[in-house]
This record gives C-alpha cells, sequence and structure tokens, in this order.
C-alpha cells in the first residue's frame, strides 16, 4: 500500500523496538518460500493434532494446519483458530514425538488466547496474506529491507499491526499447558522437551543465525527446568511413538525431501543401494522431478506391491503420470486414491484434475462432482477453483468460470482480480441466482485492514 511503502523508516522503529522477534521465516529467501498442500503430510499432521485440540477444549474441524515451505524450525498460530508448520521442522525432527511436542505448545498459545490483539488483525485475512505478512517482517528484521517492505505491501495493512511476540511468562504457562494436554491424551512430552533442547544449543549463535523459533519462543534455563520437571514425573513420559506412527512420519519426510530438495540432493540422501520404502518413495519424486518417468516408476511399482492400500501412492503415481503426459493413464490411479481415502479433498481435486484434463463432456461433469465434493471440507484450495474454472468453461457455463476464478484469486487474497472476475461473472448470470449473490459478496467485501 502506498501508506504503508511512505512510512518504512517510522515502521521499521517499531519493529526494532519489539522486545521478542516474530514467528516469520528468516532462512530462506522471502521469494523462494510459499505455502505447500500435500494430503498425505495434511493427514498425518491431522492425526497427531486433533486429540490434542479436543484435549485444549478445541473443536478440531475449526483449526487449520497450514505448511510452509521453509527449511527453518518453525511454527506459530495466526489469523484465528490456523496454525503454521514449517516443512524444516518437520524433516528436523528426528522423531513423530518432537513435532508433537511443538504441536501441543502452540495450541497451548491458541487455547490461552495469547494471540489475541494478533488475531484480531489477522482472523479475516487470507493465509497467503498473513505468510506475505510475516515474511515481510522477518525480511526487514533480518536485514532485508526493501524485500521485506515490498512483501508486506503485498499483505496489505496488516503488518502495522502487533504481530506474534511471546512473553517469557506465557511460554512457561503454555509449556504446562502442553503437558497437561499430553498427558490427557496418555502421550510423553519427552518429545517437546528434547526439541527445546536443539533450542537451547542456538543461544550461542548470532540472532540471525538462529531459528526463529527460538528467537519468538524465549527460553530461559527455569523454564527448561520446571518442563524438564513437569515432563521427567509424568506418568507417560516413556512411552514410545507407536511404530505406525514412525513409518508414516518417515514416509512423509521422505516425500518432502524428494519434493524439496534438488535431486542430487535427495539421490546422495537416498542413494540406490538403499531399498528402504520411504527411500523408494524419495527417489520416485527425484526421478519424476527429473522428467524421467520409467526410474520414476520403477520406484513406485515396488511401493504398491509393498503398500497397495496406501491412498497417498496410488496418489504420487497418478500425479507422475499426469504431470508426463498421460492424462488418460492418471485417471485409474488418482480414482484408487479416492477409493481409499475418500475424505481427502485434496485427492478428490486430483482426480478432478485428471478427469477435466481429458477434454471429454461427461469426464468434465464428472471431474465438477468431485470438486464439489472437495469444497465441502475445503473451501481454501486455489487449484479447485482454478480447475473448476477450466471445467466450466469447457461446457460453456462462463458465468460460474468467471466466478470460480473470482473464488481463487479471493482465495489467494488478491482481492481486486477477485472482484474483477466478480462482475464478469454477474455479467453471464441472472440477478439473484445463487451465483449472482456470491460474486455479490465478494464484490462487497472491503480489503484486509481498511
Amino acid at each position: 500500500m502506498p501508506a504503508l511503502i511512505a512510512r518504512p523508516l517510522r515502521m521499521l522503529s517499531t519493529l526494532i523496538a519489539m522486545t521478542m522477534a516474530v514467528t516469520v521465516a528468516y532462512s530462506v529467501p522471502a521469494q523462494a518460500a510459499g505455502l505447500i498442500r500435500d494430503a498425505e503430510t495434511e493427514y498425518l499432521m491431522r492425526a497427531f493434532a486433533d486429540p490434542i485440540f479436543r484435549a485444549a477444549g478445541l473443536d478440531p474441524k475449526a483449526v487449520k494446519i497450514h505448511l510452509i515451505n521453509d527449511s527453518s524450525l518453525n511454527a506459530f498460530v495466526a489469523g484465528g483458530q490456523r496454525m503454521f508448520l514449517h516443512t524444516g521442522l518437520i524433516q528436523q525432527s528426528d522423531r513423530p514425538n518432537m513435532l508433537i511436542g511443538v504441536i501441543a505448545h502452540e495450541t497451548g498459545h491458541m487455547a490461552g488466547g495469547h494471540l489475541s490483539r494478533t488475531q484480531q488483525a489477522l482472523k479475516s485475512a487470507s493465509v497467503p496474506i498473513i505468510v506475505s505478512t510475516l515474511l515481510g517482517i522477518g525480511a526487514i528484521v533480518a536485514g532485508a529491507g526493501d524485500a521485506g517492505f515490498a512483501l508486506i505491501a503485498g499483505g496489505q495493512t496488516l503488518a502495522q499491526r502487533d504481530m506474534l511476540s511471546y512473553s517469557r511468562i506465557q511460554e512457561a504457562s503454555t509449556d504446562q499447558a502442553a503437558v497437561t494436554y499430553l498427558d490427557q491424551v496418555g502421550w510423553s512430552g519427552r518429545g517437546m522437551m528434547d526439541t527445546f533442547y536443539l533450542f537451547r544449543d542456538q543461544e550461542v549463535l548470532s540472532e540471525r543465525q538462529q531459528d526463529p523459533y527460538l528467537r519468538s519462543h524465549p527460553l530461559s534455563s527455569q523454564r527448561l527446568s520446571a518442563l524438564e520437571e513437569r515432563v521427567l514425573n509424568s506418568p507417560f513420559v516413556d512411552v514410545p511413538d507407536p511404530p505406525e506412527w514412525v513409518a508414516a512420519f518417515d514416509m512423509i519426510k521422505a516425500k518432502l525431501h524428494g519434493f524439496i530438495d534438488r535431486p542430487a540432493i535427495t539421490f546422495r540422501r537416498f542413494p540406490t543401494s538403499d531399498t528402504s520404502v520411504p527411500a523408494r518413495y524419495a527417489r520416485a519424486v527425484a526421478y519424476h522431478k527429473m522428467g524421467d518417468i520409467t526410474r520414476a516408476m520403477g520406484e513406485i511399482e515396488p511401493l504398491l506391491a509393498a503398500m497397495p492400500n496406501n491412498p497417498f501412492i496410488w496418489e504420487l503415481k497418478g500425479q507422475v503420470l499426469f504431470e508426463s503426459g498421460k492424462v488418460k493413464e492418471s485417471v485409474a490411479p488418482y480414482r484408487r486414491a479416492v477409493e481409499l481415502a475418500p475424505g481427502s479433498p485434496l485427492l478428490h481435486v486430483g482426480l478432478a484434475q485428471s478427469l477435466i484434463g481429458l477434454e471429454r463432456r461427461e469426464e468434465t461433469l464428472e471431474g465438477l462432482q468431485h470438486l464439489a465434493i472437495a469444497d465441502r471440507t475445503d473451501k481454501e484450495n486455489s487449484r479447485a477453483y482454478q480447475q473448476a474454472a477450466i471445467a466450466y468453461a469447457r461446457l460453456g457455463d462462463y458465468g460460474n468460470a468467471e466466478l470460480s476464478t473470482a473464488e481463487r484469486f479471493y482465495v489467494l487474497g488478491q482481492l481486486p482480480r477477485a472482484k474483477q472476475h466478480a462482475a464478469r461473472a454477474q455479467v453471464e448470470m441472472d440477478e439473484g441466482t445463487p451465483g449472482w449473490l456470491r460474486a455479490e459478496d465478494i464484490l462487497q467485501e472491503k480489503p484486509h485492514g481498511s
């Protein structure tokens, strides 16, 4: 926003004066970071988090979990009941319990109302706006002022509000709340304690070298001592992670490495001599990124032979085929994935994309049915709206094509473009119809922060 850019020095002085660092991504260039959607990872995160949410008195259905592609160990809550987990936190956690401990801690911040002012500022914002704002603040604090202010401008005026910082008193009370939640569900708090040991070892580093979680969640010897006493005296301190948790966790870590790392790094981490399931998973993704469908399938087929009822391996097969131009062949794997996990909206979107890609009326209509199923539980998937726009345009329904495009830009936080397409949708629709009224809602929407 022009007003924001016109006051950079005043804003920067406000940021420097903050006593606690904000919870943002510092370790990679802001433009390289972004949101990740993955059905398998989201499924496992929900399996870990939902019991904790219930123990904290929160409705799991009301809490959204988002993944940010960033290599740092970090997590935060913002924008109402939204939890953000960095991929680095997942990849650097040695076992599920370490990640679960952080989830329990962040749940304590949510349940404790520690972010009430920030929540008011961010609760109605779209997820991309929240992320761009926090990344922008982080870039400024890290010294990349121009990039930071540009990101914040994209995030509208939210950066002028109080950002995420926590007092030492809040941190200590949240630790205790987290252990209480873990005790209620019968899980060990040792993982949370071990994660905080990692952060304690970073305290000797300069601020710009530390992971952002440490800067925004201040540690103290007194706080760690209190946490240790509570965890070590818990009757569940030595409860191990179930083997199925460990296996599933290893799979998503391997998949994330495959998609995020360069193929050469993936092959060094998972050499062909390693024939384990996670290693094959990572290499399949790496080969796919290289455009080598033969080798990708050479890794996927043994996985399916070993785990024929794993919907996410079927999903990967469908994705590899679709993105390799084999649209027709991709339908069956995606269909099998949906059959095995019908409650996953992302799998329905994947199948819909393949069906719509066939460019035939019957399959296009079926694709729209799967997009409607996905929309019931996930109204923030911009890819789903993009596919719906393609499908409606192919069917000659230009009103709904424009409305779907408007919804896509609305989810992405690009309100001016959303309004442009909403106005076009109304031209194509009869006044007073549900679609026309939804377009009107978008046209009447006020910019966040205004």
